[in-house]
């Protein structure tokens, strides 16, 4: 899962840019359930490292292309390797919790982000935040509870790790914010992917100095893991040029039916009652704030906080 960032005020295309986020939201799941099959097979270092060496291997040629550097400007560098480290950290939260939960139920409960990405957001960075969007986080973690209970009833504290993924990557979108104005978005990923490349390889041989060379099928389902969570968040990317975060961000909940339905089509997996209508509570909580967002940008001026 993902959020937007800010998109240009020029975009003037958002039929293009709605497209791109479909495929956003087809293909993160598609990336997570790859990394849940591939889950038994593979160490949880060498899955994580094996989807940022791809995505380096994709992005790194197209950055030199354009004659960019991969280095880290010195005025950005610190902010670019706290957001390497908490993209790893999140991604290897989110792959461990694969493979102990239905794919819907990990991306629901990691879906908490929306809300403590306002709350961080107030807390950090002096944004404003009203009663009425603390309530819908109130009732989007509800939401979020209902569908951690049946999970942690059954596999106990795992079911806590998509939370954790959750929390890391909303600190991961503040960070973004923050250096967004200052690279260009397709560089950040090849810069961070390179330095999550060398981190996660590091880890590899740390952690599996051992590892055999896998098995053909499972090496190309490794590729193709990579292959597919690299063009999701390509696909995120270039839909920002098209259309405002605005009209693309309600599009973003649907990661969770399409998760839904990889998660039957691979897994068999549905969630239960519970989780169900905790996914509901929390899709419902998150529109309305997104929808209170803009109404908000769309009547400027002075008012009481929403």
């Amino acid at each position: 899962m993902s959020t937007a960032p800010a998109s240009p005020a020029s975009a003037d295309r958002p039929f293009t840019g709605i497209l791109f986020m479909l495929g956003f939201c087809v293909l993160a799941p598609l990336g997570d359930g790859m990394a849940k099959l591939l889950g038994p097979h593979v160490l949880l270092a060498t899955l994580v490292f094996s989807r940022f060496a791809v995505q380096t291997a994709i992005l790194a040629p197209w950055v030199a292309r354009r004659k960019q550097s991969l280095l880290a400007s010195p005025g950005t560098r610190r902010l670019i390797w706290g957001r390497t480290v908490l993209h790893i950290t999140g991604m290897t939260m989110m792959f461990a919790g694969l493979r102990y939960l239905p794919l819907a139920d990990a991306l629901a409960i990691a879906f908490v982000m929306p809300f403590l990405l306002l709350l961080l957001g107030w807390f950090f960075m002096g944004e404003v935040v009203g009663p009425q969007r603390l309530i819908a986080c109130a009732v989007g973690f509800a939401g979020t509870l209902l569908v951690i209970q049946p999970n942690f009833a059954n596999v106990g504290l795992p079911a806590l790790l998509p939370l954790g993924v959750a929390v890391t990557f909303a600190l991961f979108m503040l960070v973004t914010r923050r250096l967004l104005p200052r690279i260009d978005p397709v560089r950040l990923q090849a810069v961070s992917g390179l330095q999550a490349t060398i981190l996660t390889g590091l880890a590899v041989l740390v952690f599996a100095p051992q590892q055999t060379w896998p098995e053909a099928g499972t090496l190309l389902l490794l590729i193709a893991m990579g292959l597919v969570g690299t063009l999701a968040h390509l696909a995120m990317t270039w839909s920002l040029a098209f259309a405002p975060a605005s009209t693309l961000a309600p599009m973003q909940y649907l990661e969770i039916p399409f998760g839904t339905a990889i998660g039957w089509l691979m897994f068999r997996d549905l969630p239960n009652g519970l989780a169900a209508a905790g996914i509901c509570i929390t899709v419902a909580a998150g529109l309305y704030v997104i929808v209170r967002e803009r109404n908000l940008s769309r009547n400027p001026g002075p008012r009481a906080p929403a």
